[in-house]
């Protein structure tokens, strides 16, 4: 599906020198960035100021409120869709499942998918498709709130494609995108949530961006 903000998150990010050894990798760090120019010693200086995800709080399937700090001092994968999705959003969720179980146990990861369709979305539907799915585990949270603020979440600061059209199945138009972001809530990755290829890489990028925020 249409993704109007993948040209501009891709387009300003910066890669970063990578080596063939995990521990030694760096992911690029994507979306705008602007110079942070500050005072030391009467001299200036020029730092680069990085694009970073806003607070949040929203609800998750078990009624916890889920925000920023929720995922302190962890990397985690969002994306955004909704469970009466009758195109994308099942091929999107069967290889979130397979991010799921290679790092359900690991605290330092957690998984986040927004519904877009929060009216029909609620705790209990959201409860109900993770048991479906199989989710035990705290580390994949299914959330729901504000439609408009979720809609703005994606389209404002995920660079990602989300919003209501009556026009298609389903009456949402929305991208599978995954995007992967860092503890400094930064976004690191941009992956196709449909192809199992793609889904590959993330799995190996993230593994890099553990080792890299473990130095």
């Amino acid at each position: 599906m249409k993704n109007t903000f993948l040209a501009l998150c891709l387009g300003v990010g910066l890669a970063t020198a990578c080596t063939s050894s995990p521990a030694e990798k760096q992911l690029p760090i994507l979306g705008p960035r602007e110079p942070r120019v500050t005072m030391a010693n009467g001299k200036p200086t020029v730092d680069t100021l990085y694009h970073s995800i806003p607070d949040f709080a929203f609800l998750n399937q078990d009624s916890q409120m889920v925000t920023q700090q929720t995922v302190a001092h962890k990397i985690y994968v969002a994306d955004f869709f909704f469970t009466s999705c009758p195109s994308i959003c099942p091929k999107m969720k069967s290889q979130m499942l397979r991010v799921y179980e290679k790092y359900k146990d690991n605290p330092r990861v957690a998984l986040l998918s927004h519904s877009i369709d929060p009216t029909h979305d609620t705790v209990a539907v959201l409860r109900d498709y993770a048991d479906r799915l199989g989710v035990k585990s705290s580390t994949w949270h299914f959330l729901t709130g504000n439609r408009d603020t979720i809609l703005d979440m994606a389209q404002k600061h995920y660079f990602t494609s989300a919003m209501v059209d009556n026009a298609v199945p389903g009456g949402f138009e929305h991208s599978g995108a995954f995007l992967l972001v860092d503890e400094q809530r930064r976004l690191r990755g941009h992956y196709d949530g449909t192809d199992a290829k793609d889904i590959d890489k993330l799995l190996q990028d993230m593994d890099v961006l553990l080792a890299e925020e473990k130095n």
